[in-house]
């Protein structure tokens, strides 16, 4: 395109050359990448590369996230009457309850295990269930100070959040309950992202993980699952003690005192929706740690906090289920009255 240029230009006119070919190379469009899966990385954040009906109101995204490497993993919603986000002309934004699985679990459990199915109460707003890893524990991991995958806490909050309320119909109005380690997510997710969830729920959750050396030792028991490094996810609980308390909730108590917050467990002794005999050092670990935030979020004077220590109980479904649909009336309320 320069051919007719001369060979010898005067200072200036080969400087305004020069930046008129800048412009044209900057301009110029380039060619398309590639197709997925022909050589490229994953392009940033989260795209959905598989759907799947499982069941009645029950739809199952898989989605490859840059967060986890690329990697694919499966969300399951569960879809409210009257849920088309394909219909772009009267396309509706559904107020939404994130349902977080604990540890050994995945984002099936609260679907297979329990009636959340069934449940009328939940059939005008949208239910994410999202994949969390059998031990993911709700974190990017801080992986010996590299970071990178896996990156759960990112996926959910910035990645799949943005792509469900982009092209899947979820709302802005949001709350999440969790069990176990999810309910450790629950209490997380809604302190770390001030504004994302308007209330929280926490069944059997790791609720002060730093309580002492046996709740110390426990979760770290968790993190070695798998033949895990234990300390990929936070680091050592002595070494790298601000990320342990960063994702403690109890340490982050005065970040959940403007929003419901619903708390729930068990003591670990048979209780009435036990077999004879069954008891679990787990939930008597965890009873203690609940207790603890709970007096924690009344120190910093936390406002609408419900808890429902009941006593004999282990770590199960049937408590889980039941625990659900007592705190629903408060979930649920907080996001009619935001409608």
């Amino acid at each position: 395109m320069f051919a007719n240029v001369p060979t010898v230009l005067s200072p200036l006119r080969g400087r305004l050359l020069l930046v008129l070919a800048v412009l044209l190379a900057t301009l110029t469009p380039t060619a398309p990448a590639l197709a997925a899966g022909q050589g490229e990385t994953t392009r940033p954040g989260a795209e959905v590369v598989a759907v799947t009906q499982v069941a009645d109101r029950q739809v199952d995204l898989s989605v490859r996230s840059t967060a986890l490497g690329g990697r694919t993993v499966d969300v399951r919603l569960l879809t409210p009457d009257g849920w088309n986000p394909h219909d772009r002309r009267h396309r509706q934004h559904w107020p939404t309850l994130w349902l977080l699985h604990g540890c050994c679990g995945d984002y099936t459990s609260w679907t297979s295990r329990t009636d959340v199915a069934e449940t009328d109460s939940l059939r005008d707003v949208l239910v994410v269930m999202p994949e969390a890893g059998w031990n993911g524990w709700y974190s990017d991991w801080w992986n010996h100070g590299d970071g990178g995958d896996p990156a759960w806490e990112t996926f959910h909050t910035k990645e799949l959040r943005h792509l469900l309320e982009r092209d899947w119909g979820a709302g802005s109005d949001r709350v999440v309950a969790g069990l176990s380690m999810g309910g450790q997510g629950a209490l997380l997710y809604a302190a770390r992202h001030p504004g994302m969830f308007k209330a929280t729920a926490a069944f059997s959750g790791s609720a002060h993980p730093l309580l002492n050396d046996e709740s110390v030792d426990r979760i770290m028991g968790f993190f070695a699952g798998q033949n895990n490094d234990p300390l990929r996810v936070w680091g050592d609980p002595v070494a790298q003690r601000r990320i342990w308390q960063a994702h403690d909730p109890f340490h982050l108590a005065k970040r959940l005192r403007s929003i419901p917050v619903y708390l729930s467990c068990g003591d670990g002794t048979t209780g009435p929706l036990d077999p004879p005999g069954a008891t679990s050092a787990l939930e008597a670990d965890f009873n203690r740690q609940n207790h603890a935030l709970a007096a924690e979020l009344k120190r910093v004077g936390a406002r609408h906090v419900t808890t429902n220590f009941y006593g004999p109980g282990t770590h199960g479904w049937a408590y889980w289920e039941r625990e659900l649909h007592a705190s629903l009336p408060m979930l649920l309320g907080v996001l009619a009255t935001d409608r």
